[in-house]
């Protein structure tokens, strides 16, 4: 196991939009589970991503799916194929999360690489390259299995994106990770190395999924993985071309945020 702590990489701005995209993220988990398991459940279907919605867009039959609940019951969920009601789910699946390890393990990615990708990119591209990223991401995993009627949540897209980024721009940033190999050990690792076998996990996983029925790897979207680290690593030189990084460190910048 590969894990990493943090990096030794400092940023001149405070970033504001990573810590926002986590707060907004661990809000509309909490909101997501306040209706007990079954609301739950509905709320992943009808906000999350379901392919085959996006395939049949504007279907009059509906897509139905089912999800086995606790107690051996099973819920039938019935979702709409209109246009209106499908495309608002590519943005909203990346704000809901399966469960708490997924949501931390996201969340602690994307505060360990996302604000040294938000200081070069800025303030005001940031957010649009983490969306697009986790767009690109969500249609990746479309195209490997258009028919599936499992839904894809999650921010492991646009955080893919942000890791892309990350690698490409800072690859020589030393990055101590926890390596579990029967005893723990701690390295501080190349970026380069640490995200480059992060994505290979992810494409050796996607490319072994390939060949299994339908939905059988529908819990992780390897694919959409693969597609936002892809994403990143295009975008990012993209928008940066012409863009100087910050020169004002982010202690000082805070300092005169809130010196009233």
């Amino acid at each position: 196991m590969l894990f990493p702590l943090y990096d030794r990489n400092p940023h001149a701005r405070l970033p504001i939009v990573t810590i926002a995209l986590i707060v907004a993220n661990v809000f509309c988990f909490w909101v997501s589970v306040q209706n007990g398991p079954e609301g739950f459940v509905r709320a992943v279907y009808e906000r999350g991503f379901v392919p085959q919605r996006l395939t049949r867009l504007d279907d009059p039959a509906p897509v139905i799916s089912q999800n086995q609940m606790p107690g051996n019951q099973v819920l039938v969920v019935q979702l709409s194929t209109k246009a209106e009601e499908v495309y608002p789910t590519l943005l909203t699946m990346m704000f809901m999360h399966g469960g708490i390890l997924h949501l931390l393990s996201n969340m602690w990615m994307l505060w360990v690489f996302g604000d040294n990708v938000e200081d070069r990119l800025g303030r005001f591209v940031y957010p649009f390259f983490y969306i697009v990223g986790g767009l690109l991401g969500t249609l990746a995993q479309w195209a490997i299995d258009p028919m599936s009627t499992q839904p894809v949540i999650g921010a492991s897209g646009a955080v893919a994106a942000v890791l892309g980024a990350y690698a490409i721009t800072f690859p020589t940033a030393k990055v101590r990770t926890l390596i579990f190999i029967g005893i723990p050990l701690l390295f501080d690792l190349p970026a380069l190395v640490v995200l480059g076998g992060w994505f290979l996990i992810q494409m050796l996983m996607g490319v072994e999924g390939l060949g299994a029925p339908a939905d059988v790897n529908a819990s992780v979207a390897f694919w959409a993985h693969i597609g936002g680290f892809v994403a990143g690593l295009v975008l990012m030189p993209l928008l940066t071309i012409g863009a100087h990084p910050p020169d004002k460190d982010w202690r000082t910048e805070s300092r005169e945020m809130f010196d009233f």
